[in-house]
């Protein structure tokens, strides 16, 4: 019996093998940056000659044996198990979707799936780490399965105008989908990357590219008026290949348009950095002057188990802390329910959002999930007194 049970055990492990090699280099950064940072400013404390660090902590970092206890302990208790309800998944409401354009224009995010968000205020449509393709890989026919497809197919999308890129990792990064933005009708949006990324972006034949650091900002010009938008530090790390390991920054944004204030905090470990950012735009968001970001998108799902993943992604608790941290009026959890990337089942972090939140007595408003496809119109920012 003992036998057979471990021979089972290791059956399932080998099975997970082909799959696990093609995601490692998205979850696991076990290899050294072989690379040199062209981009390195040695009065920046993040920037090294081979790459970037974090801020507060080098600990995202994971051995081989670190891998291997997960992936062993994982085959072993079956995880993750499957999800008792499927992710809620709405029809888009694409008459307003597509008619939410230029002075008209409302405050509105579409959820498409995983991190990838539309946002239209400013007078943009804004995207956030597009991904529509079946799979979280460099390859098509292994690796993290999409378990619901798109809200928006990519050739339903309005035109982008901007699109957001936190960091390199194949879920938030995919080839497919930001080649055929590129192509969209109308012309290329603008892509606004972390630091060492547009090199990658050349390479694919994209060239409307911009790359900024921590703190950097980015002014557009709209009919709607100037959206501001500046490049914040997280807790990550990033990766493309098995020695690239940080080669690129990563990190979130901070965006201002007289009509709304929104963030996206992309993969994030939890971090003083929050705090620091809340404190960087405190000047920019009085009561006086409407307040602290009106929406903020803040991952919640890839989070177990805690002694692998907690240095790199945050649990629905610490994802409300971050809402606290930030100030923030309104957030939304992403990064859950598409991909099953960690040993949570996929519909666990509604579940665990629910608990954090009751625990800090906020509102089910506060801090919610979407459903995949669902609309959210926002209201607009009052005007500074």
């Amino acid at each position: 019996m003992f036998l057979d049970r471990n021979r089972q055990i290791a059956g399932v492990f080998i099975a997970r093998a082909a799959t696990l090699f093609i995601a490692i280099i998205s979850l696991i950064p076990l290899f050294a940056c072989t690379t040199v940072n062209e981009d390195y400013n040695a009065a920046k404390k993040h920037h090294r000659p081979d790459g970037f660090q974090n801020n507060y902590t080098d600990a995202t970092d994971k051995s081989r044996s670190d891998l291997l206890r997960w992936q062993w302990e994982r085959a072993r208790a079956g995880l993750p198990k499957p999800p008792e309800k499927p992710t809620p998944v709405v029809a888009p409401d694409m008459k307003f979707v597509s008619a939410n354009l230029g002075a008209t224009q409302e405050p509105a995010i579409t959820w498409i799936g995983h991190a990838t968000m539309l946002v239209q205020m400013g007078g943009l449509n804004i995207l956030t780490d597009p991904h529509f393709s079946q799979r979280a890989a460099p390859v098509q026919f292994a690796g993290p399965k999409r378990y619901q497809p798109p809200g928006i197919a990519l050739k339903d999308l309005p035109r982008i105008d901007v699109v957001l890129l936190s960091h390199n990792h194949y879920d938030h990064l995919d080839t497919a989908s930001v080649k055929a933005l590129n192509s969209q009708s109308g012309g290329a949006p603008l892509f606004i990357v972390p630091l060492g990324v547009k090199k990658w972006f050349a390479a694919e034949g994209i060239t409307n590219v911009q790359q900024m650091d921590w703190w950097d900002k980015q002014t557009i010009k709209t009919a709607a008026g100037q959206v501001e938008v500046h490049f914040t530090p997280v807790q990550h790390w990033s990766a493309r290949s098995l020695g690239d390991r940080r080669a690129t920054l990563w990190g979130a944004f901070a965006v201002f348009a007289p009509d709304f204030h929104f963030y996206f905090g992309g993969d994030t470990g939890y971090s003083q950095d929050f705090i620091d950012t809340q404190k960087h735009f405190a000047e920019q968001q009085t009561d006086a002057k409407g307040g602290g970001f009106d929406m903020a998108l803040i991952a919640v799902g890839a989070y177990e188990p805690r002694w692998f993943m907690k240095e790199q992604h945050v649990n629905p608790e610490e994802a409300v802390q971050i809402h606290l941290d930030l100030k923030a009026k309104r957030s939304v959890g992403v990064h859950w329910g598409t991909f099953d990337l960690t040993d949570e089942s996929l519909d666990q972090p509604p579940k665990d959002l629910a608990a954090a939140r009751a625990a800090k007595k906020l509102h089910q408003e506060a801090f919610d999930v979407m459903a995949i496809g669902q609309t959210l119109k926002l209201p607009k920012r009052k005007p500074a007194l």
